[in-house]
């Protein structure tokens, strides 16, 4: 691990949490001229997965930190005029095609080493890219299909071409189109004045931590590195040339990193009452989450039906600056239903009722049913605070 020189500034849990808060933009007031693809600007990446409940989560960031703009133009914002392209970051995420150069260290890691085990067979691969090259940008099964006949993950020999020249960068994801996404040529699809930016690994990494600190405003070694998954030791490597600074910060129990613009003045402004994506970069790490928060969140999708405590897709409540409640959605028609509802306290009840009136206009409804609540008063009241 790297050597800590002496922190730059001494901060409260609170000044901590009040700057995460400004550096994921639910402090202060949103920057509605820059909409969708200033969110995906700021933050560096907007993680994607299949689950689906409200929405699906790439489309529940922006909606958290701007409002409810619609859903059709989230997705123009981000797959129109080549504006972004996905890629393995903290996941698979959407990512601003400014940022294309910048992950230059990962292609090339990806082409020294093999993937999946699977094999191809002599002339699979550049079969794939001649199709590419010769009937544009085509989904898996438009180049032969995805799937052989075994399980999910028996891909055909197509698949595994196209993945693996995605890795690689000789393909891009332009778009999901069904949730199926959609390849071109990198040549065709990341401007070439981009394309041809070729960093090395050491100003890839000094970027991306750099990056990672602005996006989070204040965070630990491993809050900074896992923010693109770098590792602990690159992170050493550049943090010191990325420019952030050192901090500590009370009750946390580990060196502390910040970016000097966030501590350059007090965060202040208007804070967000929304519900949560657990995919969202605000909360998606559990130790910062708690660290931060004091709210433990785990997402229970893939924990058995019968060992779940919140519920399939509980999407914690913000409000305040705090995390004061979770409730776990879904659509029945043209009605949200709340299945599991859970507050912190009784103040958290109305903003509750602010952010699931918020979120079922959003989505369509016009009404809020409460199915489930932590006990009967609870129900009631926001039943009652619903109208």
């Amino acid at each position: 691990m790297t050597t800590v020189p002496p922190p730059a500034a001494e901060l409260s849990a609170d000044d901590a949490r009040r700057i995460a808060l400004r550096a994921q933009g639910f402090l202060g007031a949103p920057d509605r001229k820059a909409g969708v693809r200033g969110v995906l600007r700021h933050l560096g990446q907007v993680q994607l997965d299949t689950i689906s409940v409200l929405a699906r989560s790439h489309e529940l960031i922006p909606y958290a930190r701007l409002g409810a703009v619609g859903r059709r133009t989230v997705e123009d914002a981000y797959w129109t005029e080549a504006h972004a392209f996905e890629y393995w970051s903290h996941a698979a995420c959407i990512l601003p095609v400014e940022e294309w150069p910048h992950f230059a260290f990962r292609r090339r890691s990806y082409r020294d080493r093999p993937h999946w085990n699977h094999r191809l067979p002599d002339g699979a691969y550049q079969a794939v890219i001649g199709q590419l090259r010769a009937e544009g940008p085509q989904t898996a099964t438009q180049l032969g299909g995805a799937k052989n006949k075994g399980e999910w993950w028996d891909w055909s020999e197509s698949k595994i071409a196209v993945e693996r020249a995605l890795m690689y960068g000789e393909v891009v994801c332009t778009e999901r189109r069904g949730w199926k996404r959609v390849y071109d040529l990198a040549e065709r699809a990341v401007p070439d004045h981009l394309l041809h930016d070729d960093l090395d690994d050491a100003e890839c990494v000094r970027r991306l931590v750099r990056q990672a600190g602005e996006a989070l405003g204040v965070g630990t070694r491993a809050d900074i590195a896992d923010y693109h998954r770098l590792k602990g030791e690159q992170f050493d490597a550049a943090v010191e040339a990325a420019g952030l600074v050192p901090v500590t910060v009370a009750g946390w129990a580990k060196p502390a990193w910040a970016d000097p613009a966030a501590l350059a003045a007090e965060p202040r402004g208007r804070h967000r009452t929304t519900l949560l994506s657990p995919f969202d970069s605000l909360i998606w790490e559990r130790a910062r989450t708690e660290r931060i928060f004091g709210f433990t969140h785990r997402l229970e999708a893939y924990v058995p039906k019968q060992k779940r405590v919140h519920g399939y897709f509980a999407m914690p409540l913000l409000a305040g600056g705090k995390l004061v409640g979770r409730v776990d959605p879904a659509r029945d028609g043209r009605t949200l239903v709340a299945r599991q509802v859970s507050v912190a306290s009784p103040k958290a009840i109305a903003p509750m009722a602010v952010a699931l009136r918020e979120a079922a206009e959003w989505v369509g409804c016009d009404s809020v049913r409460i199915e489930r609540a932590e006990d009967r008063s609870l129900a009631a009241a926001l039943t009652a605070e619903l109208g």
